[in-house]
């Protein structure tokens, strides 16, 4: 197998049993409990400690509760607090956020000015191989321009990001190219281009079914699980370019069970419990059936993105890394939090760059499906890439795999460090083909 398969950043995941996010709704209720200055008040405004998910969903409660005064967020992974950006002016609206067990920042520009700003960057400076985000850390836009961006189409872009303020944006260049991550090889098959299975869904009329990239839904219409193998699902919706990235393919065989997890290679998966909203600072891990497991973090939220193809908005930026074939993979959390499916970006695995993935809960909105539940020890590791992986078998394309002696492993193993509590040793792919001596070297490590 030629396709590379050692990221650069290693992601780690514990043994045994995934702990599924518990009920992050009676959040904000309790650190509301208290309002009236009793003894309770100094405890409430203390801000409380987080897991990660938990902070997005409080995040989501705090924009309701705060509406206008409300200018942003994120997770603070060190001290494993939400902090949400407030506008300035507004005591009650500190008070009510401090409750809520947040750490409060005051900022200046609203939600609503940095929307303006996007808008602004949009008519002026759609040029291919841009992209901006608001970073609620900085309560700026963040713009950045890929290495196609020269001459006029520079001074373009610099001048406009000039004219909405010092305060308001900055703009960076980054050494790769904004491309979507498609190619050709293994993992899902069609039309000439490969691309990755992100998660397995329950269609609006109760089929089984997959979301993928959208750029893969419209490059060809049906899909296998093999090159040049017989198709095994169809695409039923695709959006791209536009309001967003992401297709809903559907099994052909309607009796496929399409369990609701990801393969992390080392016959591990990780269950999938539900869709969840991103968070700036969130750490995530994505699978793909090019580069296999790599992890970062969230960098900016509803982003838009140029590229060559056409404009796409809504999209989640991070510093996770992707390469050719990795399109359509999973971004999810370690406890198992659908977030996203990757997209595209800049640079590789190696020099690593900019990454965007198409946010899970919009896609599964637009196209009216569910999350997948089926038999966890089948569905998708007979369909879509999923096939039993024996001797030299490849596991590494989707959820539900089933790892065989001898199978590529989609993450890495080396130096004796675990991928999915695996060793990688006796002759298992973990680099540039079969009995790999990467796979040895690191069993023999490890052991």
């Amino acid at each position: 197998m030629s396709h590379k398969r050692i990221p650069k950043r290693k992601a780690a995941f514990a043994a045994g049993t995934v702990v599924a996010l518990g009920a992050a709704a009676i959040l904000l209720p309790n650190a509301n409990a208290s309002q009236d200055g009793s003894s309770n008040d100094a405890a409430a405004i203390a801000p409380k400690t987080l897991k990660a998910t938990d902070a997005s969903d409080l995040a989501s409660q705090l924009e309701k509760l705060l509406g206008d005064s409300f200018a942003g967020s994120y997770y603070d992974s060190d001290s494993k607090q939400l902090v949400v950006n407030v506008i300035s002016g507004d005591s009650n609206v500190v008070v009510q956020a401090k409750k809520a067990g947040a750490e409060v920042r005051e900022v200046d520009n609203s939600l609503t000015e940095l929307a303006a700003g996007a808008k602004t960057l949009k008519e002026e400076a759609t040029i291919p191989g841009t992209a901006w985000a608001v970073d609620p850390r900085t309560n700026k836009i963040l713009v950045t321009a890929d290495s196609t961006v020269t001459g006029d189409k520079w001074n373009t872009l610099e001048s406009t990001v000039k004219s909405l303020g010092s305060d308001m944006a900055t703009v960076k260049k980054s050494a790769g190219t904004f491309k979507t991550f498609v190619s050709g090889g293994d993992a899902i098959f069609g039309g000439g281009a490969r691309c990755s299975l992100g998660f397995n869904v329950t269609a609006g009329d109760g089929s089984p079914a997959f979301l993928t990239a959208g750029h893969c839904g419209v490059a060809a219409e049906q899909w296998s699980d093999t090159q040049d193998g017989q198709p095994i699902a169809t695409v039923d919706q695709a959006t791209f370019p536009g309001d967003g990235d992401f297709a809903l393919v559907k099994y052909d065989d309607p009796a496929t069970q399409a369990p609701s997890e990801v393969n992390v290679g080392g016959g591990q998966t990780v269950a999938i419990s539900q869709a969840a909203d991103a968070e700036v600072g969130l750490q995530v891990f994505r699978m793909g059936s090019t580069t296999g497991l790599a992890d970062g973090q969230v960098l900016g939220l509803d982003a838009t993105v140029n590229y060559p193809e056409g404009t796409v908005t809504g999209l989640i930026q991070t510093d996770v890394c992707a390469e050719p074939g990795d399109s359509g993979g999973s971004l999810f959390t370690q406890d198992g939090s659908a977030i996203g499916l990757t997209s595209g970006g800049s640079g590789d695995c190696t020099v690593g760059g900019e990454t965007f993935f198409q946010p899970v809960t919009t896609a599964l909105q637009a196209v009216g499906a569910t999350l997948g539940a089926g038999d966890a020890a089948g569905g998708a590791g007979d369909q879509a890439g999923g096939e039993e992986a024996g001797a030299g078998g490849d596991a590494s394309a989707s959820p539900g795999d089933e790892a065989g002696a001898g199978q590529e492993v989609g993450g890495e193993q080396a130096g004796g460090d675990v991928i999915g509590g695996e060793e990688a040793g006796n002759g298992q792919e973990t680099g540039n083909g079969a009995g790999d001596a990467a796979g040895d070297a690191a069993g023999q490590a490890h052991n």
